[in-house]
Formats: structure tokens, C-alpha cells, sequence
């Protein structure tokens, strides 16, 4: 995909705001285009839309081209201008080729309207946050709003290039029975690349001389336009049955939505243990040379230290001992549970023997339960997954193994971060190994309820007990390390998330499949029947993977 600059403002934006990307994807009208079963009327009334998009876009490239300074700048607009006019004079027979008829009466929806009214203020010099609206006189004026209108087309236009090309993708180019095809080849073709380029490349010299607060003005402009057209793909009717989000599709009278997750690795990006570490070593510091009376007596910061990172040490070079252990027996051809619950013992003894050692060592006494609390604030979370009230609760009460669960009924739909992260604490239980203290102060024993893979399994199927009254429970997990494996395999919907190697591999070699959430949904859909309703059937030894946790917001809560 030809993309601006690395170092252009439109490539930086594009990263930044990727993710909302996730979200139309996984819409019911592009999860359903993309099975080829969408619809025709819904289609067709997504189709029609694109005679008021084209309207609004070929009159604000005009007042773009108006605004721009440079002689070269005015031409490539009009090029692009010229294009948007070219395509809405021949849209009637484009939609033709595609196989389908424009309905003779086009009606505007609400969502439509928001996206062209915003574009058309945009470029009109009516933009939210600037200090001065109203007329544009001087030329550097004139750029700048050049520029703030391109940062409202440019996101647009890229959106629908990268979704096509996902969705083509999982195409096979030699099957020409798919509905869609053609409309996804066009948003994929060459000419349509070059001109959603060609928008970048613009916004990028139209912002070289804008100041820090222009450029924030247009990093604004930019992903309100992303949100306004992913508000617009999520509102097409889609009238038939479909598999997103499972929060819809899941009817709360036939049963609950049991959503468990894990929390080192899956959250966050490391291991949080080393946190606890840091933090003993640094109030060690402010405690040295003399320890307080009545105190738990502890080593000096020196001492921590070098017995922490021998600790990390042998806990590195024997993880790795552990795993190629596991992995020097033979791999299977087809998925054999037994034999990864077998092989995790491994694991299990492990991982006791290490947090033994982290309970000998004395590392983690004499930690303060609110110092604890506070350092939580630099954990670093996986993409998507912010920090919140949560976080910090989980910290303090845990060490290295845990499972976080909640019910449906606790999920909002108006949450702005992934699933739990709503920080509200009463809304999941926590189950963990924890830490011991004494009037708020650690006493670096732990007590250990999750210490292993089978230790967590059992918590897992222990808390399906406590619903077993459900006639239809449907269960997800989350998990990103080795020690997710048995109850991701267990559950009914296990989400793959981070980048464990470890988790790939021994899973590959005891037969696991790892499927892409969006392409088993997109097959999911292609056997959907009209009027039928859609349950989960889960698949035993499929584990589903996700890049971020807007993946797993998006397809368990929708936009």
C-alpha cells in the first residue's frame, strides 16, 4: 500500500488513530460485505450515500483548491477534484458494473449528513477550536484551512482503502461468485490508492509551516472524521442475523456472557512483577542505612538489587529450559489436550519453584500498600487496553498469576475503553496469588492460589460452577502467555492476545489452530441462513487471535 512519508503528518495521525479502523471493520455491514451474504437493500442504501459523499467532496477539494497558495498545490487538488466529479458523473454506470441499480429515490441519513456537514464546515473555515472564525484573508490563513480540510478527507479516504484491502484479502481472487467483489476491487485498485495518497501527500506540505496548536487543531479535524465515518458504517441497516457484536448477538435471557481475562502479558505489556521489585528497591533507597524500629527488617537497596536481577536471571534462562523440555517431545498432527495439559505440569512445577524462590529471596518485603497503589500508574498496557481505577487494585492484591472475571449485565456499552476498563471495581472479581502484609506493609510471603496452568483451569471451571444454573453460559478468555493455554482452549471463545512466542509455539505443537478473529467471523457469517438465529458453536482446539484490544472491544461491544 503506497502510504506518505514515514515522517508526514499524515502517516503520524494515521498510526495514532489505526485502531478506530478495527471498529468499522468489524461492523455488522463489513463483517456481512465481507461473507458476500450482506444484503442487497442494504447495500444499495450504502451505495446511494456515496452521490451526497461525492457532492461534499467535490466541493471541498474546490474550496481547497481556492485557498491554496502554490500553483502546483492548486493543480493536484483539481486533479483530485476532477476525479471525485468524474466518478460521481459515471456512478449510475460504475454501480451498474458492479452489478447493481442506484434507486431513483436517494434519501439522506442522519449519520451521512454529519460526516458531509462537517467536511463542508471544515472547509468553509468554520473549524472547532480556532480562535478567529469567519473570513479568510491572508494567504497563510487561506493555506491553513487548505490544510484542515485535506485533514478531513484524508483519514476518509485511507479508511476504506485499508479495509478493502483487508477484506480482499481473505478473498480468493480465482472465485468470482462473491457479491462484493468488484466494489472491494475498486476501493483497492490503483487509481483509488494513488488519490488517497495524493490527499496525504498534500496535507503534509500544506502543514509544514502550521504552529504546534494548528497541528493539533488538524490531529482533531482528522480523527473526528474517522470517528463520523465509522459512526456511519456502524449505522447502515443491516436487518439480517449477524455474529457482531457478541454483545448483541448474545440474548441475555437465554443465558449470560461470562467474560474472563488475564492480566501479565494479556493487559499489560510485561511482566508487573518487575514493578514490585523496582518499587522495593527504590523505598530500600529512602530507607538506607538504617531500618526503623518495629519494622519489618529488610536488605539494603545494594543487596535487592543484585538479588533481583539474579532472580530475573535464573527465571529467564529456565522459562526457556522449561519450554524447550516441552517441546523436545514429539509434535502432534492433530490437537491432543492431554498432552498439553501433561506437558504444562512442567510449567507448573516451574513456576512454583520460581515464586518459592521470590519468597526466600525477601525481595518484596517491607512494600507499602499505597507506594504499591502509586506505581501501578507506570505499568505499561497493551495497545488498546488503558490504564484505569483497575489497574492499581490488581497490583496490589496480585503477584504474576491471575484471572479477572465480571458478567454481562456489568458491561457498558458507553464504557470509552475496552471491556473492564471502565475502572469500576465492583464490576470484576479478581482471583490471584497474593501478597501478605501486615498493617499495609508487605511481609514478602505470597499466598499462592494460582501458581500453575492447572491451578488457573480450576479456578476457571470453578466459577462456571457458581453459573452453572445458566442453561447457555457463554464463556471468553483472554489470555496471552503459556499459562492461558488450558483455559483458552476450554472456554468457549478464546482470544489470543500480545506477542508470547512461547504460547504459539507450544500450542502449535500440541495441534492448536490459531485462527484471526475477523476471517472466522466473516466464515462464521457466510453460514448464517436468512431468519435463522446465530449461536457460538465452539470449536474445539481453535484458539482466535487479535493485534490489539480494540479487536476484542469492537467485537464483543461494536463501536
Amino acid at each position: 500500500m503506497g502510504e506518505a512519508d514515514e515522517g508526514g503528518i499524515a502517516r503520524k495521525w494515521w498510526i495514532k488513530f489505526k485502531d478506530e479502523s478495527v471498529f468499522a471493520k468489524y461492523t455488522p455491514f463489513f463483517v456481512c460485505l465481507a461473507s458476500g451474504s450482506l444484503n442487497c437493500d442494504t447495500f444499495m442504501h450504502f451505495i446511494s450515500q456515496d452521490v451526497h459523499f461525492l457532492k461534499a467532496f467535490a466541493l471541498a477539494y474546490e474550496l481547497a483548491e481556492e485557498c491554496a497558495d502554490d500553483e502546483e498545490d492548486k493543480l493536484a487538488i483539481r486533479k483530485l477534484r476532477k476525479r471525485v466529479k468524474q466518478k460521481l458523473k459515471t456512478l449510475d454506470s460504475l454501480v451498474r458494473e458492479w452489478g447493481f441499480e442506484l434507486p431513483e429515490e436517494i434519501i439522506t441519513d442522519d449519520a451521512t449528513v454529519k460526516c458531509t456537514d462537517f467536511l463542508l464546515s471544515t472547509a468553509s473555515g468554520k473549524v472547532e477550536g480556532e480562535k478567529v472564525l469567519g473570513k479568510i484573508e491572508t494567504p497563510f490563513e487561506k493555506i491553513k484551512v487548505a490544510a484542515y480540510t485535506l485533514s478531513a478527507i484524508s483519514p476518509c479516504m485511507r479508511l476504506f482503502e485499508v479495509i478493502a484491502k483487508e477484506i480482499q484479502a481473505l478473498l480468493n481472487p480465482d472465485d468470482g461468485s462473491h457479491l462484493y467483489k468488484k466494489w472491494i476491487d475498486y476501493y483497492c485498485s490503483q487509481s483509488f490508492q494513488e488519490s488517497a495518497l495524493q490527499t496525504e501527500e498534500l496535507l503534509d506540505k500544506l502543514s509544514v509551516l502550521l504552529t504546534g496548536e494548528e497541528l493539533e487543531v488538524i490531529k482533531k479535524l482528522y480523527y473526528k472524521a474517522i470517528k463520523l465515518h465509522v459512526n456511519f458504517f456502524a449505522a447502515q441497516p443491516v436487518k439480517q442475523q449477524t455474529t457482531v457484536p457478541l454483545s448483541w448477538v448474545k440474548d441475555p435471557v437465554e443465558g449470560h456472557l461470562t467474560l474472563f481475562c488475564d492480566f501479565d502479558w494479556t493487559c499489560t505489556a510485561f511482566d508487573s512483577s518487575s514493578i514490585l521489585a523496582e518499587l522495593a528497591i527504590v523505598t530500600a533507597q529512602k530507607s538506607d542505612p538504617d531500618q526503623s524500629e518495629g519494622k519489618l527488617t529488610r536488605m539494603s537497596s545494594a543487596d535487592l538489587r543484585n538479588t533481583w536481577d539474579v532472580l530475573s536471571t535464573k527465571y529467564t534462562e529456565e522459562y526457556e529450559q522449561c519450554i524447550e523440555s516441552i517441546m523436545s517431545s514429539e509434535a502432534v498432527a492433530e490437537f491432543e489436550y492431554e498432552g498439553l495439559r501433561e506437558a504444562l505440569k512442567q510449567l507448573a512445577y516451574f513456576e512454583k519453584k520460581e515464586n518459592s524462590r521470590v519468597v526466600q529471596s525477601g525481595v518484596l518485603k517491607g512494600l507499602n500498600l499505597e507506594d504499591i497503589k502509586r506505581a501501578s500508574q507506570h505499568l505499561i498496557f497493551q495497545d488498546g487496553c488503558r490504564r484505569s481505577a483497575f489497574a492499581s487494585g490488581i497490583l496490589s492484591e496480585t503477584y504474576k498469576s491471575c484471572i479477572i472475571h465480571f458478567r454481562e449485565h456489568t458491561l457498558s456499552e458507553n464504557s470509552s475503553a475496552p471491556l473492564m476498563l471502565s475502572g469500576d471495581l465492583n464490576a470484576f472479581r479478581v482471583h490471584s496469588n497474593e501478597l501478605v502484609y501486615e498493617e499495609s506493609i508487605s511481609t514478602g510471603e505470597i499466598v499462592n492460589k494460582l501458581e500453575s496452568p492447572l491451578e488457573k483451569l480450576q479456578a476457571f471451571n470453578d466459577i462456571l460452577k457458581d453459573h452453572s444454573n445458566d442453561e447457555q453460559n457463554l464463556t471468553v478468555y483472554i489470555g496471552g502467555s503459556p499459562g492461558d493455554l488450558l483455559c483458552l482452549l476450554e472456554a468457549d471463545i478464546g482470544i489470543v492476545i500480545g506477542s508470547s512466542s512461547s504460547l504459539r509455539r507450544l500450542g502449535d505443537h500440541f495441534g492448536v489452530s490459531f485462527v484471526p478473529l475477523f476471517s472466522s467471523l466473516v466464515e462464521r457469517q457466510k453460514e448464517l441462513v436468512d431468519g435463522s438465529s446465530y449461536k457460538w458453536k465452539r470449536l474445539t482446539g481453535t484458539l482466535y487471535t487479535v493485534s490489539s484490544w480494540a479487536e476484542i472491544h469492537a467485537f464483543i461491544l461494536g463501536p
